[in-house]
């Protein structure tokens, strides 16, 4: 029986519709999940247009949901079991995943907030332990207010950095100094000393600022580029003392990694800010929300069972205002 999906098409809203496709029939090592909802990144919106995702395949990488099939190898969470993953083709009822990409959902963690976790979650975590995170590291984090900055911000300050949050707005910093940021800046203004780690989400000018800023030794974690805006680099930017920019991409299975994070949010250690949270069928809704910037946070998306799919269905619903 065809299952529902969020699909790329080219000629739809935000390049997605609802279809229905084939349902997944799992693999060795596989389960199978329903999937209850689903977080929407950034990386998505761009997966649509840029043709990475072909036209037709199941978009996103974040899911979480219940588990209706156990692996047939023996491995792999009991049918029952509330998980999270990161995996290819997550917009979907049900997705085929692999044991390695997922992780058990604690009890006293919500299933939509545990779907916030994966991609942005795993690439704060990651980006921060590449570039050598420690108690003695002053840490700069642009776009903190979106999904990986905040993640950053908190991850590092329970590491015992220093925190330095660099948001768009000043209204777009709220919320940032009790998440665990030292100082909470609008673009890079007023910061005068170096730093030794940078996450950068933005790109573009404030990618070369903030390599400017960055101390000997110390290294640019290049994580997204949501300005889309080129990064030029004045001359002999480059020449001087050791210092790293590094391309980042998620990697590898995430299980490990999502099972730290989901802890520490069932554990109240890490919160989940959950910007815009509706249907799936309001995909066009919040892939704009994200798209100029309105979600602190993270963008949930449920999915839920209903008619078989028309185009109106990913038209914005004007008396369903979004939580933003």
């Amino acid at each position: 029986m065809p299952v529902r999906a969020l699909v790329v098409d080219p000629s739809a809203p935000a390049a997605v519709r609802l279809a229905e496709v084939p349902d997944p029939v799992p693999g060795p090592g596989q389960v199978l999940v329903a999937v209850s909802h689903a977080s929407l990144n950034y990386g998505d919106l761009n997966d649509a247009r840029s043709g990475r995702v072909p036209v037709g395949a199941v978009l996103g990488s974040d899911a979480a949901g219940v588990v209706v099939e156990a692996a047939a190898d023996g491995t792999g969470p009991a049918v029952g079991t509330r998980v999270v993953a990161l995996t290819s083709g997550a917009f979907a009822e049900r997705v085929a995943i692999d044991g390695g990409a997922l992780a058990e959902v604690p009890e006293g963690l919500d299933l939509a907030e545990a779907a916030a976790l994966p991609v942005a979650g795993v690439a704060a975590l990651r980006s921060l332990r590449a570039a050598g995170l420690g108690p003695d590291k002053r840490v700069l984090v642009t776009g903190a207010s979106g999904g990986v900055g905040r993640f950053a911000v908190q991850l590092a300050a329970r590491a015992g950095a220093h925190v330095i949050a660099s948001v768009g707005s000043a209204a777009r910093g709220e919320g940032l100094t009790r998440l665990g940021a030292d100082e909470v800046l609008v673009g890079l203004d007023g910061l005068g000393h170096p730093v030794d780690v940078v996450v950068d989400s933005v790109g573009g000018p404030q990618l070369v600022a903030a390599w400017s800023l960055l101390a000997p030794g110390g290294s640019v974690q290049s994580v997204g580029w949501t300005s889309g805006e080129p990064a030029v680099f004045p001359p002999y930017a480059t020449v001087g003392p050791a210092k790293s920019l590094t391309s980042f991409v998620i990697e590898g299975d995430a299980g490990a990694d999502l099972a730290v994070l989901t802890r520490l949010a069932a554990e109240g250690a890490l919160t989940v800010e959950l910007g815009w949270q509706g249907s799936w069928e309001r995909f066009t809704e919040a892939a704009a929300a994200l798209r100029e910037r309105r979600v602190p946070g993270k963008a949930v998306l449920r999915v839920t069972a209903g008619e078989r799919p028309t185009s109106a269905l990913l038209a914005p619903h004007s008396s369903e205002m979004p939580r933003i």
